[in-house]
Formats: structure tokens, C-alpha cells, sequence
């Protein structure tokens, strides 16, 4: 059994913007190499002839070196409500699959994130196909100037459901994603000749990286798909790049197989399994140095380079509760009151 826990030292609103910062900065870092995963996924350039270094150098001399970056910050922005999101589902379902002594089994943890990492795509999927329109377009003839201009021209031309077309992919694609992160932690004590309790750092890295390339490879098809589906418009130029012309989800994967084999569904694999380990080293980084900070603000650690512990301070206060004692001991300077008469 696992217990569900987390840093009570921690305000809500601090692990978000922890969490937050993480995730932007890591997702700037290795935006080149979601660049060349999307290109290859929608057909814009065959991953098989072109390798990772040629396609960056390609779309670095024909739109500027900008272009690597095409579609982050959108990307950056969805992060905060796909996180608040995120993190209020997955509280519920944690609740929903609890027992009586608040223990949760890992196969049900597992679960309950993927319910979560659900409602918050569907909620803001409209800014991830935004996203792939932005990446795909030539930024030296734009279709769209930005994120609102994106909404606000598919919703004219194309009418409200092309905001979430592609969206059964992803629906579909959680289930080999939720079994490959299953396959992996049910083995992890095989793994490591050990119980999960005592993994060190740098094992539970380990166990998050192998778990993501595991996962992604598995439910990558349904990824593909939902890329060409989201890119592919009459209204742009060459109906978006796209490789292949399809009328639905079960068609792109007929015309996938028909045209570049089953591998084919499979393409921009390479690239996205690249930027694993260091999105996830990245992230795990800079959520560290965050927290670092806010401990060492609300009072609980000596320093912000450090987890050094604060003499005295009782670590299983809430930073409300412990603000509010230090209040109550602070020193106060008594002055006499003269009798009056």
C-alpha cells in the first residue's frame, strides 16, 4: 500500500507556482525537441531521412532561430490551469479510492492520476491544438498571431468543435499510457532488489523516467494521430502539412499504415523520448530550488541553499499555524501605565 502525502509545510499556492515554474522552465528547455516530435508526427518532415540536428538546422535557416521555440508559450500558459486542475481531480479521486485508514493502493494511485491528467486535457485541450497549429505554421507567413487570434479564427471558420478535435486520441490513448505506468511500478521492487520505501532520489528519477519512455511508447500511435487530426484544416496552407488526408481517427490510422507502414505511427518517437530525462531532470530541479525558497520563507529550514532544519521549530506545523505562534512569542515592549487619579 501506498500512502498519499504531501508537503504540509508547503502553502497551496506556493507547491503551484513550485510546480509551475518547474514545468515552464523545463518545457522552454526541450522545445526544440518537441518541435521536431510534432514535425514528424504531422508529416511536416520524415523522421526515417532526416535526423534531429537536420530538421532543427532546416527550421532554423528558413524562419530564424525563434522558430525552435514555436508554440512554448502557449504551452508555458496552459500549464497553470491544466495544474490547478489537475491537482483538484486528482484529490477527489484520491478521496473516491481511499479506505478507511486513508491508504491507497498504487494501482488505484495510478488510476486516479490518469482520471486527472483526463479532466484537465479535456479541459484545456483547446490551448494544446492551438499549440500544434502554431508549431506546424511558417512563422515568416502566419496563420495565427497568437493564442487568442488562434481562438478566436478557428472558432469563426472552423465552428466550436474544431477546438477539440483530436480529443479521442487522447482519451483512448490513457489507457496504454495508465498500463505502461502500471507495468513498470508493479516491478520496481524487482527492479531494484528492494522495498519502494527506501528508493533514494535518485532511484524515484530513475523509476519516473523509465515509467514516462515506457508509457509514451506505448500510447504514441494515439498521440500521432491526434496530431495530424489536430494540425490538418482546409483554411491553411496545404491543409495544415499533413502528410496524409483523412476524414476521421480510424481513417488517419488506415491511411498511416497504408502509406508509411506500421512504423509510421511511431514517427517523432526518437525526439520525444530524448527530452525524457532531461524535462524530468529539469523539472525535479527546479521544484527542489522552489521549495528550498518557501521553507526557508515560511521559517522551517536555515537557508534557501539548504534543508537544514531550524532549530525549535516544530516541522508538522501548517506555515499558518506556525506564523500565527511566532506572533504569540514575539517580543512585546510593556510600558508601565502611571496610576491615573
Amino acid at each position: 500500500m501506498a500512502t498519499w502525502r504531501r508537503d504540509g509545510r508547503l502553502t497551496g499556492s506556493q507547491r503551484l507556482l513550485c510546480a509551475g515554474l518547474a514545468g515552464a522552465l523545463s518545457l522552454s528547455l526541450t522545445a526544440p525537441l518537441e518541435l521536431a516530435s510534432v514535425l514528424a508526427q504531422v508529416g511536416k518532415v520524415q523522421s526515417h531521412s532526416q535526423g534531429l540536428w537536420a530538421t532543427g538546422r532546416l527550421v532554423w535557416l528558413s524562419e530564424g532561430p525563434r522558430a525552435l521555440w514555436k508554440g512554448n508559450g502557449v504551452g508555458c500558459l496552459r500549464l497553470f490551469p491544466c495544474s490547478v486542475v489537475q491537482l483538484a481531480a486528482y484529490r477527489k479521486f484520491v478521496v473516491l479510492f481511499m479506505d478507511d485508514l486513508g491508504r491507497i493502493s498504487q494501482w488505484s494511485s495510478i488510476v486516479a492520476g490518469s482520471l486527472a491528467g483526463m479532466v484537465s486535457t479535456i479541459v484545456t485541450y483547446p490551448t494544446d491544438l492551438i499549440k500544434t497549429r502554431l508549431i506546424v505554421q511558417n512563422m515568416l507567413e502566419p496563420s495565427y498571431r497568437g493564442l487568442i487570434h488562434a481562438f478566436s479564427t478557428i472558432y469563426q471558420q472552423e465552428g466550436f468543435l474544431a477546438l477539440y478535435r483530436g480529443l479521442s486520441l487522447t482519451v483512448l490513448g490513457a489507457v496504454p499510457f495508465s498500463a505502461g505506468s502500471l507495468l513498470v511500478y508493479m516491478n520496481l521492487e524487482k527492479i531494484w532488489n528492494g522495498p519502494r520505501d527506501r528508493f533514494s532520489h535518485s532511484q524515484n528519477f530513475a523509476n519516473v523516467c523509465v515509467a514516462a519512455t515506457v508509457s509514451q511508447t506505448l500510447s504514441f500511435p494515439f498521440d500521432t494521430v491526434k496530431r495530424k487530426m489536430q494540425a490538418q484544416s482546409p483554411y491553411l496552407p496545404h491543409r495544415g502539412g499533413v502528410d496524409v488526408h483523412f476524414s476521421g481517427a480510424a481513417d488517419c490510422f488506415r491511411q498511416i499504415v497504408k502509406t508509411q507502414g506500421v512504423l509510421g505511427l511511431w514517427n517523432g518517437l526518437t525526439a520525444n523520448l530524448l527530452k525524457v530525462v532531461p524535462y524530468f531532470g529539469v523539472m525535479f530541479s527546479m521544484f527542489e530550488f522552489c521549495k528550498r525558497i518557501f521553507l526557508y520563507q515560511n521559517g522551517y529550514t536555515l537557508s534557501p541553499l539548504t534543508y537544514k532544519l531550524t532549530p525549535g521549530v516544530d516541522q508538522s506545523l501548517k506555515p499558518q499555524e506556525l506564523r500565527e505562534l511566532k506572533k504569540f512569542f514575539k517580543p512585546r515592549n510593556l510600558h508601565s501605565k502611571k496610576p491615573t487619579l
